[in-house]
């Protein structure tokens, strides 16, 4: 059972961080300053977290599936990615320090397994077998790919452009099989 103080404490440890990493990126936030904006000791902090990076995978995983959620459900989802990606740049200071160019890093491994293992159960769902291991990681290497890649200044457009662009290489990924 999921006890509901320490979701209280986790989010406000969340929200600290995120607040804490608007004007300096992940690599210079202490501990220290996150639980001093959480209002919770270091022993709280320790007792919920092992370090900053994973309190951040925690902070920025929550926030990317439920934006993975959102984009299965929608009827338009280039807007959600539209929304998701203007998301990401409001705290590119914590994502950039999980994100690497390339889609790697703490945060892009996790989300490359949870994009792999939703696109996986879609194309199992509506029966398309053909090459699904294959194309389920091609969609999620291709996410997390051109997420890391604007992050650090590789992929130029607005947030539509990209969010357009991801979503023809996702459809054209899963026409594949």
């Amino acid at each position: 059972m999921n006890d509901p103080r320490a979701a209280r404490t986790r989010a406000r440890l969340r929200a600290a961080l995120f607040e804490a990493c608007e004007d300096r990126p992940l690599g210079e936030v202490s501990v220290a300053r996150v639980t001093r904006l959480a209002r919770v000791s270091r022993g709280t902090f320790y007792l919920h977290y092992e370090d900053l990076p994973a309190l951040a995978v925690d902070a920025c995983a929550e926030l990317l599936r439920e934006a993975v959620d959102a984009l299965h459900a929608s009827t338009d989802p280039p807007s959600v990615l539209t929304e998701l990606l203007g998301s990401v740049s409001a705290r590119e200071n914590v994502y950039r320090s999980l994100i690497g160019p390339g889609g790697g890093g703490p945060l892009g491994e996790a989300l490359h397994g949870q994009l792999r293992e939703r696109a996986l159960a879609e194309r199992r769902r509506r029966a398309e077998t053909p090459g699904d291991e294959a194309i389920a990681s091609a969609v999620a290497a291709t996410f997390t790919g051109v997420l890391g890649g604007r992050l650090h200044g590789h992929v130029p457009g607005t947030d539509a452009e990209v969010a357009t662009r991801i979503w023809t290489m996702v459809l054209a990924l899963h026409r594949s099989g």
